[in-house]
């Protein structure tokens, strides 16, 4: 008999995991608790939401399988391992079998003071929906230049809000870029419209403005704050679950109580970047855990973060590149056409890399570097797009992720295409491919008319 599985949180990682436990044949009774009021959507697009590209409908994420209990506004504030209890905020006790952890991840505010005025700048943590709501108030300051701080900025700029970028690092996205590749989305920011203020943090707020460290003051209408977030593991560490900076799993995604198993945003990762479709693969192997298969899950050895720039990607840590050692190195750089590439190769693979405004190379070594193949001899020819073997999208398995923001694979644009989608807007509306970052627009191109001459 399946067994009574409870879910606390109610994002896409557990979205994904009651629709997978259905597919998987589970059909004992699924209880989810959310503590937003309203049910799941997409948090990867919370950014299209805010620049007014998406309405918060359109983030929704599609029915569960009928007969899971859903409920939302409900906060789960307690587990008791011992008698396998939950308390929620209403002072409700809830009994568990089994119970699944997806708490997420919670937002790390920076101080600042006098944030109790009420004709301050609207503050808002674009980390929910209602925290992502379209700007309405300018000019907008955006603290924090790390990947989302980066991609807020840039978006908005584009849609012609007047924006300024607050970063304490040398460079936006220090962590993910070096210095050239920095300086170069430092113009695209520019091009964008956006200020940016690197090596400054915002200490107050005043009325219609923000107030950085060296005095000055910035004009302010909204203030988003974008500085970075962790794993949620607040119920974890209160009920005595081993946690270190998230909580602690094994390779079947269970905590160290036997009973309550843990995936998404809340567990202890070893990428640098936690992805969409890292958790939907977590909701998958759990799934078939909790339906009586063998469900081990091996984390992605290789993981490429590609922000809403054009044509931007990082590879591998950072390290790599600022200490490449005996790596080989591979380098074109052409500041005045806004290109820049850099890999770090070893035994042929590559390690490490940075690429800004090379499109097809984006794609091409995005797919190497996450699928852990060979380079192909003319590495120019790489970087440059160049080398057909590589940059044909015919060669790309069914199981590619094309879309990275929407986790949308060849074989669900090939789908798409089957039932009838033959344009780019008719394979947004069915996946929802391109509707993201739109880096992979050309790509998704290629594919529909590929499928479509089939």
């Amino acid at each position: 008999m399946s067994p009574a599985i409870t879910v606390v949180g109610y994002g896409p990682a557990a979205h994904r995991l009651v629709q997978r436990l259905h597919h998987h044949g589970h059909r004992g009774p699924v209880t989810v608790f959310g503590g937003e009021p309203q049910p799941a959507y997409n948090r990867a697009q919370l950014l299209s939401v805010l620049d007014g590209t998406l309405p918060s409908g359109a983030l929704a994420l599609g029915p569960l399988p009928p007969g899971t209990e859903v409920r939302t506004g409900s906060r789960i504030t307690a587990v008791d391992p011992g008698r396998r209890l939950l308390r929620d905020g209403e002072g409700g006790v809830h009994p568990y079998e089994v119970l699944v952890l997806a708490t997420g991840s919670r937002p790390v505010l920076p101080p600042l003071s006098g944030a109790g005025d009420r004709r301050l700048p609207d503050i808002r943590v674009p980390h929910t929906l209602p925290g992502a709501e379209p700007v309405d108030r300018g000019p907008v300051v955006v603290v924090g230049g790390g990947l989302r701080g980066t991609e807020t900025a840039y978006a908005l700029g584009r849609a012609g809000h007047e924006v300024t970028l607050v970063h304490p690092g040398a460079r936006p996205m220090h962590r993910l870029l070096d210095d050239r590749a920095g300086t170069l989305v430092t113009a695209l920011l520019g091009e964008a419209g956006v200020a940016v203020e690197t090596g400054r943090r915002a200490v107050a707020v005043e009325p219609g403005k923000i107030v950085l460290d060296d005095g000055r003051l910035l004009a302010a209408g909204t203030l988003l704050l974008c500085t970075g977030s962790e794993p949620d593991t607040v119920l974890a560490r209160a009920a005595r679950l081993a946690v270190g900076r998230g909580i602690v799993v094994d390779d079947r995604l269970r905590t160290s109580d036997p009973h309550i198993h843990a995936l998404g945003d809340c567990v202890e990762a070893p990428a640098r970047h936690a992805t969409l479709a890292s958790a939907w693969d977590q909701a998958d192997a759990l799934a078939r855990t909790l339906s009586g298969g063998d469900g081990r899950h091996e984390p992605a050895g290789q993981v490429v973060v590609r922000p809403r720039l054009p044509a931007l990607a990082a590879l591998g840590p950072l390290q790599a590149l600022d200490d490449p050692g005996d790596d080989e190195q591979v380098v074109l750089s052409d500041p005045a056409g806004g290109r820049y590439g850099r890999l770090v190769l070893r035994e042929g693979r590559v390690r490490a890399g940075v690429l800004v405004g090379l499109p097809r190379a984006v794609a091409t070594v995005g797919r190497l570097h996450a699928e852990d193949r060979p380079a192909p001899p003319d590495r120019l020819a790489l970087l440059l797009g160049n080398d057909e073997e590589y940059a044909n999208s015919a060669e790309l398995p069914d199981t590619a992720v094309v879309c990275q923001c929407n986790n949308v694979t060849k074989k669900d644009l090939h789908e798409a295409c089957r039932q009838g989608a033959r344009d780019l807007p008719a394979i947004a509306a069915a996946t929802r491919a391109t509707t993201g970052c739109g880096s992979c627009t050309a790509l998704v191109r290629r594919i529909c008319e590929s499928a479509a001459a089939s």
